[in-house]
C-alpha cells in the first residue's frame, strides 16, 4: 500500500507541476474554447497578477506533494487551488473528463489531508 500511495503522490504532483508551469511557458495546446470560456480567460488575462500566481502555488505544491516529508504542507497548499479547479469544472466548463479527473483529483487531496491529521492538530486547536 505504501508503494501505492507513493505513485499516487508521484503523479498527482507531476501533473500539478505540469499545470503550473504551462501557465508560465504555455507548451500545452489548449482545447477549442466557448464565447462563455472566452470571455472567462480574458478576464483572468486582465488580472495580470492570477495565473502566475496560480502557476507558482501549482508548481510549489506539486513538489511538496510528491515528497512524503513535505506532503500535508502541499497538500494544503494545493487545496484552495484544487477545490476552484473542481468548481470550475462542475459550473463553468461542465465536461464529463474535466469533473471527473477534477474529482479524483481532490479526492486524492482529501485523502492525504485526512492520513496526515495527526500533522495539523497544532493549526487548529
Amino acid at each position: 500500500m505504501k508503494i501505492i500511495k507513493l505513485i499516487i503522490c508521484i503523479l498527482f504532483g507531476v501533473m500539478f507541476i505540469n499545470a503550473g508551469l504551462d501557465k508560465f511557458f504555455h507548451y500545452n495546446p489548449a482545447p477549442p474554447l466557448t464565447e462563455t470560456q472566452m470571455k472567462l480567460y480574458a478576464a483572468f488575462g486582465e488580472i495580470g497578477w492570477l495565473l502566475p500566481l496560480v502557476g507558482t502555488v501549482e508548481v510549489i505544491g506539486g513538489l511538496l506533494f510528491i515528497f512524503p516529508k513535505t506532503r500535508a504542507l502541499g497538500a494544503i497548499i494545493i487545496l484552495p487551488v484544487l477545490t476552484g479547479i473542481l468548481i470550475h469544472n462542475v459550473y463553468r466548463d461542465p465536461s464529463t473528463t474535466g469533473i471527473c479527473i477534477s474529482g479524483i483529483l481532490f479526492l486524492i487531496n482529501i485523502w492525504i489531508l485526512i492520513d496526515n491529521r495527526a500533522k495539523y492538530k497544532n493549526l487548529v486547536g
